[in-house]
């Protein structure tokens, strides 16, 4: 018999906050995160903004001898592991170590740690110079391992990397563990830290990133007509899931219940979506179906929504191939208006995002919607929340090499 298993705890660190509620808030306000870019100088580049974490103190997390030795990526994931265990008061006692799991991904590890560490060698010509600890501050398992030590889980701990779909592929992998019975309980998700002058360049020069710099806050424009591309983004989000039994044994607060996961690839391209959105239609397909779901069960979709000429399209012909005509009563949102594009743990807030769309009954807005593409004609629930009455909401997750992931959440009942 399969086991069923619910959400207990959510932590985050985000553009709009280094907590869940900060963070949701804003979202709800309709707030951007975007700003200009403070962690280099970037005179000489054509893209100037991000969606930096804003007043980041490691130190409030861990002392701050262990902050140095890693990565800002591996900082933000302790936060909100740290935060998740505390929402959910999930303890792991000496009998269950073994049957708790840490599924935390990153989709390029510690490329600020590498990219500092290879700027002290180039610059100095001398091996001796870079830090004895430049291996676990880039090894992209570096999130998880950081956690397994923290809580003291010594059930499975590894790192799924699927992109920019890297999140939401790690909370699919804890489903499974858990309801398969390999394990009880697990944290997972995604931490990222990628806003660094190789990166910001590397994006630029496919012609992704949005060059609005001289008004950051509407830079990232989902579905619209006038969209200029992604925002750069940081930070990390964390589940608890727990077995159904599990949780209510110890009196858990079940935030919702994780009932669909559905993966696919595009096998074509390397970075551009398929453009029919076959591969993405199939990966909500395989969750409608994990779920024991027909299309007309889903009451709000959190998009992928990146704001790129090729993605917005895509994912709206994915969304119409599965729910037909009834894809134009579903509520369909990018929180990437307000957060911007954080590579795999994007698809960790917007995860967590449907589960409080589901607590709030709220679909939060997509911001800097003022003309839709006409290729783009959906609900996308335009610069205002809207209170709805939700059961049942999906979070969808692309990334390139043509990774697609499709969640499902429900109301515990």
């Amino acid at each position: 018999m399969t086991r069923r298993v619910v959400i207990t705890g959510l932590g985050m660190v985000s553009p709009l906050g280094h907590t869940v509620e900060e963070t949701w808030k804003g979202i709800t306000a309709g707030k951007s995160g975007v700003g200009p870019i403070t962690r280099f100088n970037t005179e000489n580049h054509l893209v100037k903004i991000a969606a930096e974490v804003k007043d980041w103190d490691p130190s409030q997390y861990m002392l701050a001898k262990e902050a140095r030795r890693r990565d800002r990526y591996q900082q933000f994931t302790l936060a909100a592991a740290q935060e998740a265990m505390r929402t959910s008061g999930l303890e792991v006692s000496d009998g269950a170590r073994h049957r708790t799991g840490v599924i935390v991904g990153s989709a390029v590890g510690g490329v600020e740690s590498y990219y500092e560490q290879a700027e002290i060698l180039y610059e100095s010509n001398d091996p001796r110079r870079i830090t004895p600890f430049g291996i676990p501050m880039l090894m992209v398992n570096g999130g998880s391992d950081l956690v397994s030590i923290e809580i003291g889980a010594m059930g499975p701990s590894y790192t799924p990397i699927s992109a920019c779909a890297t999140g939401a592929d790690c909370i699919g992998h804890a489903f499974d563990l858990i309801r398969m019975g390999r394990i009880d309980a697990a944290l997972a998700s995604c931490g990222e830290a990628p806003i660094i002058p190789i990166g910001i360049a590397a994006f630029d020069r496919v012609g992704a990133c949005s060059r609005l710099n001289d008004d950051p806050e509407h830079a990232s424009r989902p579905f619209d007509k006038n969209r200029t591309g992604l925002v750069f983004s940081e930070g990390a989000g964390i589940m608890v899931l727990e077995e159904l039994e599990h949780a209510k044994a110890r009196g858990a607060n079940i935030l919702a219940e994780i009932v669909g996961y559905g993966a696919t690839s595009d096998a074509f391209h390397v970075t551009a979506p398929e453009p029919e959105g076959l591969g993405a239609s199939m990966a909500i397909q395989h969750a409608l179906a994990d779920a024991g779901m027909n299309p007309d069960n889903i009451h709000y979709i959190n998009a992928h929504g990146t704001a790129t000429a090729l993605n917005d399209p895509m994912e709206t012909k994915a969304v119409k191939r599965v729910f037909g005509e009834n894809a134009y009563n579903i509520p369909m949102s990018s929180t990437k208006s307000m957060t911007g594009h954080a590579m795999g743990a994007t698809a960790a807030f917007e995860a967590i995002f449907a589960v409080l769309a589901l607590r709030d009954q709220v679909a939060p807005p997509t911001i800097n919607l003022t003309e839709a593409d006409p290729e783009c004609d959906l609900d996308y629930v335009a610069n205002q929340a809207r209170e709805l009455a939700l059961r049942r909401v999906m979070s969808n997750s692309f990334g390139f090499g043509g990774h697609n992931v499709s969640l499902i959440f429900s109301t515990f009942e």
